[in-house]
């Protein structure tokens, strides 16, 4: 029996999508695309885990359900679909899709805080590309709230459980983020030195932002 070619492994991986839905994803073709395929569609604020599918289908995301539809959309291009969970003190967590390029790493990012979305590829570690979010990353006081990342996730081991297509919530997903190693980013003692972001870094952050 002859072995499947990777791209024929790719098709059956991605043989939970409708043609339409791959030919959607496919189209969006490089980390930048996804990108700004996340950037014109609305935020919204709803408690939801909705997978990849229920996304493109309701056109609406926040920053979880952004992250994983964009590892489905890197996946669909080639890329291993990979999330990263950024953890934050006194404010919630975010998730983004990460992808790498000639050994450097990039993130995409759907996020109701203007600086808190893409990266390009040009960040030579994790900790690096985790790193450039800290002074964007505030909490509503004002506070940089950004403490640690996790090793990156390959969401393909949740395959099993359809995570893609799906129309069950995805908190299992989030649920082992919460579970998994973080990395520290601040030594001990620098947390209690920070400053307060200033009104101009504040409101720009939050430029265009969703309110309930």
């Amino acid at each position: 029996m002859p072995f499947a070619r990777p791209q024929d492994k790719l098709q059956l991986r991605m043989n939970p999508f409708t043609p339409a839905e791959l030919r959607k994803l496919r189209s969006l073709k490089t980390p930048h695309g996804i990108q700004r395929f996340l950037d014109d569609m609305p935020y919204h604020l709803a408690d939801t885990a909705w997978s990849p599918r229920r996304v493109l289908q309701e056109n609406t995301s926040h920053c979880f359900e952004g992250a994983t539809l964009a590892a489905a959309a890197l996946r669909a291009i080639g890329f291993p679909p990979l999330v990263i969970d950024l953890e934050a003190e006194h404010d919630t967590d975010h998730v983004v899709a990460v992808y790498r390029i000639k050994g450097h790493w990039g993130a995409i990012a759907k996020s109701n805080y203007t600086g808190c979305r893409y990266r390009e590829p040009v960040y030579r570690t994790l900790r690096e590309l985790a790193l450039s979010y800290f002074d964007v990353y505030f909490n509503l006081r004002g506070d940089r709230s950004l403490r640690a990342f996790s090793h990156p996730v390959n969401l393909a081991r949740f395959d099993r459980l359809d995570w893609m297509t799906t129309d069950q919530p995805l908190w299992f997903i989030a649920e082992y983020l919460f579970t998994i190693r973080h990395h520290p980013l601040l030594r001990p003692g620098m947390a209690k030195r920070l400053h307060r972001l200033d009104d101009r870094s504040f409101r720009a952050g939050r430029l265009g932002s969703a309110e309930k």
